[in-house]
């Protein structure tokens, strides 16, 4: 987020006027359903409502999103420690993801959640420490706002509704919407945590906590991203050649004030690497069963085995263009087909199995295609995105013959900026919002082709909001029947 804030400016930030909304929908829509059911695994839900086929979709997705997602927390840590210590950035992946696989075998819903709490405060611990000593050395808030606005990275409301700019206010507000409704309101991770809760009461104040530290956190992290540009904002790393790109700022940044306090950098590291530790594997679900110990020794081999392939997938992690980008457009790959699934279920009472299974794959390989072929077209430097202005006037001068003779080198030829698929162009911020219309409309339109849902429902399946409205339907036709009935005698 700061080298996003910091390439682009401040429209990012706005992801938070869709917080609240995102929690409340969580809250009382989504969760209920969850709670009233108290199941071990989301994808249990699935099954109850549709079929194990079904259910076999939801978890192949959410085990094919934390493949795409993990090489990047894999990677962000691996990142700041190569940057921090000079060690290649391939021989501290091996040992980040080493870590992660003996933290994830010890296992346990408790552990997990106090290893979460420490490493929450380890997590805004550093970046508290971080953010004043940069405020500090560029010379107070009011400067680093002055010189932000200067160097034009306040930018909040851009109210273009065009779909294919990167950020504007609706592709951040809306978009993240959809997006972190997908991450909480049926992650399995997130689910879990608020099913161990006594009540659905304490369940929902837990997501009020989370909202606002959320908040927290992201605000923080943005108004890094200004702290960053107002300390190099006459000479840029980047184009100074100190560094490669722009996800290498922070850690950089934090070795350049970092002289005078001795263990900042252990701190810092320790808080990226809080961060990226929070992660959960689902557990195998085999029909047969097997012994304590078999389970467990199965458990590991798996999570050993994803935890290879992870390390191999961080190659393809680095040569992705901004981080945010990678992993909003990764993630809604299986975000937006889990997200329609589940509201398929929850608020269409006719949708059944085989809309669900045919809206979940249209929408998994219209989001796949429309991802992949993006990063494809950056990667090739067909499609670009305006980065806001940077300057070296600042910079000493012994580099600039150096700096000269690259990049006026006849060698280096610039790619023209060809015109490109419109859904390649599409923000996306969108994608997750796609995915999850396609499995709806598709599944819905399916299931109504199929003969529809002939299964009586059981209410604790569909959402307390649309089993309301259904009620008060029932009630209000049963009304006029009568009436009709009294006009008639």
């Amino acid at each position: 987020m700061p080298a996003e804030i910091y390439t682009y400016g401040t429209q990012f930030w706005m992801i938070l006027t869709s917080e609240t909304i995102v929690s409340l929908t969580m809250a009382f829509a989504y969760l209920p359903v969850f709670y009233k059911l108290q199941i071990t695994s989301t994808y249990e839900y699935l099954n109850l409502r549709f079929n194990e086929t079904v259910r076999l979709l939801g978890s192949i997705l959410f085990l094919t999103k934390m493949l795409l997602y993990i090489p990047i927390v894999i990677y962000v840590p691996a990142l700041a420690f190569s940057q921090v210590t000079g060690i290649n950035l391939h021989l501290v992946t091996p040992l980040v993801c080493t870590v992660c696989i003996f933290y994830t075998t010890l296992g346990g819903l408790k552990a997990v959640v106090w290893t979460d709490t420490i490493q929450t405060v380890m997590m805004f611990g550093a970046l508290t420490a971080v953010m004043f000593m940069g405020v500090s050395s560029v010379g107070g808030f009011g400067e680093v706002w002055r010189r932000s606005e200067d160097g034009g990275r306040i930018d909040f409301f851009n109210f273009d509704w065009d779909p294919t700019i990167r950020h504007t206010f609706w592709t951040v507000a809306i978009g993240n919407y959809f997006s972190w409704l997908a991450s909480c309101s049926i992650n399995q991770a997130m689910v879990q945590r608020c099913l161990a809760m006594p009540s659905l009461k304490s369940a929902r104040i837990t997501i009020v906590i989370l909202v606002v530290g959320i908040m927290a956190l992201i605000s923080m992290c943005c108004y890094m991203g200004l702290v960053i540009f107002a300390y190099y904002h006459k000479c840029d790393p980047i184009t100074r050649g100190s560094i490669h790109k722009s996800d290498q700022l922070l850690p950089y940044f934090v070795m350049h004030i970092s002289s005078s306090m001795p263990g900042l950098p252990g701190l810092f590291v320790s808080g990226v690497f809080s961060a990226a530790l929070r992660q959960d594997l689902i557990k195998p679900r085999i029909k047969k069963p097997l012994s304590e110990a078999r389970a467990s020794f199965l458990m590991k081999v798996i999570v050993v085995l994803i935890g290879s392939i992870c390390v191999a997938l961080v190659f393809v992690v680095e040569k992705m263009g901004a981080l945010i980008q990678a992993t909003g457009s990764l993630s809604a790959i299986t975000a937006g087909p889990l997200l329609g699934i589940f509201t398929l279920g929850m608020f269409f009472p006719n949708a059944n199995a085989t809309g669900a299974l045919v809206g979940g794959l249209m929408s998994g390989c219209l989001i796949g295609w429309i991802s992949v072929g993006t990063q494809m077209k950056m990667a090739q430097g067909v499609i670009r995105f305006p980065q806001k202005y940077v300057s070296i006037e600042g910079c000493s001068a012994n580099w600039v013959a150096e700096y000269l003779s690259l990049t006026l080198s006849s060698e280096i030829k610039d790619k023209p900026v060809q015109d490109t698929f419109i859904l390649y162009r599409l923000s996306y911020m969108y994608y997750t919002l796609v995915g999850a219309v396609t499995a709806v409309v598709v599944g819905f339109i399916t299931s109504f082709l199929t003969g529809g849902n002939e299964k009586l429902i059981h209410e604790d399946l569909l959402s307390p909001v649309i089993y309301r409205f259904l009620k008060r339907t029932k009630q209000t036709d049963a009304k006029n029947e009568n009436e009709i009935a009294m006009t008639e005698n």
